[in-house]
């Protein structure tokens, strides 16, 4: 009987107890683990997003309308920089080159202070452009409000603690909406002896966007009007296809010199004077009317922000795009300067 009962049971424990200890039993996994796989494999791990700032964590900021200096955290104000200089709906890639770019244009303007009680100012046409949250939500459309600040959110996240250098020291970071396929020198702008950092590249693709072409039709009045506005003693034969002409362009193609009349003034004058969008012009005479026929759209100085989506959209990642667009540099660290 004793047999039996042993034979039983080493039965039972073959066939049933032993295989059950020997598998394996996968652990449940949750949908947070799933979701934290997920970061991983993107490369988004949680020491990336949380960088300690032991420098310029946080900024002096300038409102020029009220005067009112506000302490910002630094990645804060990004977001609100970003979201005001490039259109969220480009790509991922384009908005965070932008954010290493604005992130390093501040950092050059804290160490180069412009403003006696701040770091930095909210006035475009002084600093960078800044749009508080409420006003750039406001200007959305609402289905997509939250998945744009989103999207801001994340750029400016991903590339915590990175701006441009170059000699181990933020470049001074220029950029603009469309550079019609060709960057320009900044010489050519704002004079002075340039910058190695910033030269003249080509850029494809910038033509399928609408900043890439604009037209000024003037009459001749107009035309005599505007600039006789800063010079007093101006003429101008519009019978003659002299006296209206371009002189000289720079080497990206813009235009250096325009003769009107008596004056030759610089593109840069001419594209003040006459609200053109770049100095990248021709001249086109009709009757009673000159017409302005543009390509791009800003001082094409740095960074274009239709090629840096166009390069983003056909497959380069932000580092790709500033290096194309700033020579030399290399993305750093803060907390390595």
């Amino acid at each position: 009987m004793r047999k039996v009962l042993l034979y039983f049971f080493t039965f039972i424990f073959i066939c049933f107890v032993l295989p059950a200890l020997l598998t394996k039993q996968d652990k449940p996994v949750s949908s947070n683990e799933v979701e934290e796989k997920k970061i991983d494999e993107v490369g988004v791990t949680e020491e990336a997003k949380s960088y300690d700032y032991k420098n310029y964590g946080t900024i002096q900021l300038l409102h020029r309308k009220t005067g009112e200096v506000e302490e910002v955290e630094l990645d804060k104000y990004l977001c609100h920089v970003v979201s005001a200089e490039m259109p969220a709906s480009y790509e991922l890639e384009a908005l965070k080159a932008q954010a290493v770019v604005a992130r390093t244009y501040t950092i050059y303007k804290m160490k180069n202070k412009k403003h006696d009680n701040a770091d930095i100012c909210d006035d475009s046409t002084c600093c960078q452009a800044w749009v508080s949250k409420e006003t750039r939500l406001a200007r959305w459309e609402e289905e997509k409000r939250e998945s744009n600040w989103k999207k801001i959110e994340q750029c400016v996240k991903e590339t915590k603690g990175e701006i441009i250098t170059y000699n181990n020291e933020p470049i001074n970071a220029f950029f603009h909406s469309n550079s019609g396929g060709t960057t320009e020198l900044p010489v050519n702008v704002w004079g002075g002896t340039g910058l190695p950092y910033l030269q003249v590249v080509q850029t494809a693709g910038e033509e399928g966007y609408s900043q890439y072409a604009s037209e000024v039709q003037l009459s001749n009045e107009e035309v005599l009007e505007k600039l006789k506005a800063k010079y007093q003693d101006i003429q101008i034969n519009f019978q003659n296809n002299e006296d209206i002409k371009i002189l000289e362009y720079t080497d990206s193609k813009r235009v250096k010199t325009i003769k009107f009349g008596n004056h030759e003034i610089s593109g840069v004058e001419a594209r003040s004077i006459f609200g053109l969008k770049s100095t990248n012009f021709e001249v086109v005479k009709e009757e009673n009317k000159v017409k302005f026929i543009v390509k791009g759209y800003g001082h094409g100085v740095g960074m274009s922000q239709t090629g840096s989506d166009m390069m983003a959209k056909q497959g380069s990642n932000y580092k790709e795009i500033i290096n194309h667009f700033y020579i030399g540099v290399e993305i750093k660290e803060i907390n390595s300067l």
